[in-house]
């Protein structure tokens, strides 16, 4: 069972007003993923992945109104279910930041929060930490999260992004490869400054909206990493370490592997 309550959803003209809404937390939901279709209604325990997603983030105590954004009707009605707040969205979209800007510009508030649709067993806690790297610090336009890589095999799973930092948190780069690793033994270090990256952003509004309109990056296309547009156009991205995992669902392997988390009850308790 969830103990993760939805809570009742804002009326979405409540976040378009000229009040500020202060945090919004975004989840882009695409149904027609290339390698894995339909991924926001598998079903997890008896509920969609979206919902799974939606509930945690509106555990998190820094979050004040929780949307999906999704362009299929679909998905959509799955959401307004278990009573959770939807906007559809155009369906052209070259990512889910486009996805986001899209409907963050019709908000009035400071910051936005990007959790990825995929992210089932994404930590409230955690969210809450990548809030204040953002809220308490004026020059950070956008931070995400990381935590230590588990084990070896995910330093080379392309499904498993990794991020080196510099000495103040920042990210130096994001990839599928594996990075950092000696010319010696070709291990990791244990003083290296690569982690496993979790999908979750926060942004300054403003930042976000520039953000979307700059141009698509070579790195963002190889990869298929978002946030590289960030980077490769010069932005910096803070990133706040959190020892909560998370397991992002890129593949049906991975749905399994959630699925048998979450129906030993342990995540929930």
């Amino acid at each position: 069972v969830l103990a993760f309550v939805v809570r009742p959803a804002t009326r979405l003209s409540d976040v378009t007003s000229s009040a500020s809404a202060g945090v919004v937390a975004i989840i882009p939901a695409r149904y027609s993923s290339t390698r894995f279709p339909g991924k926001p209604l598998a079903d997890i325990g008896g509920r969609p992945m979206v919902e799974h997603v939606y509930r945690r983030v509106a555990a998190a105590a820094s979050i004040e109104t929780v949307l999906v954004a999704t362009d299929d009707a679909r998905v959509a009605q799955a959401v307004t279910n278990f009573g959770g707040l939807v906007q559809m969205s155009k369906t052209d979209h070259v990512s889910g930041t486009d996805r986001l800007a899209e409907v963050a510009e019709a908000l009035r508030c400071e910051l936005v929060v990007n959790v990825q649709v995929d992210e089932p067993l994404i930590d409230p806690t955690a969210i809450d930490a990548a809030v204040a790297s953002c809220a308490d610090d004026a020059s950070v336009m956008m931070s995400t999260l990381r935590c230590p890589l588990q084990n070896t095999g995910d330093l080379h799973d392309p499904n498993v992004v990794k991020v080196a930092v510099d000495r103040n948190g920042y990210a130096l780069c994001f990839s599928r490869a594996a990075i950092g690793l000696s010319r010696t033994d070709g291990r990791v270090p244990s003083s290296s400054p690569v982690n496993k990256h979790i999908g979750l952003y926060v942004y300054r509004r403003p930042f976000l909206l520039t953000l979307a309109h700059l141009d698509p990056t070579p790195l963002e296309r190889a990869e298929q990493l978002e946030q590289m547009r960030a980077l490769e156009h010069g932005h910096r991205i803070m990133t706040t370490a959190t020892d909560r995992d998370s397991i992002g669902v890129d593949t049906p392997a991975e749905l399994e592997q959630v699925r048998r988390l979450v129906a030993d009850g342990a995540l929930y308790e």
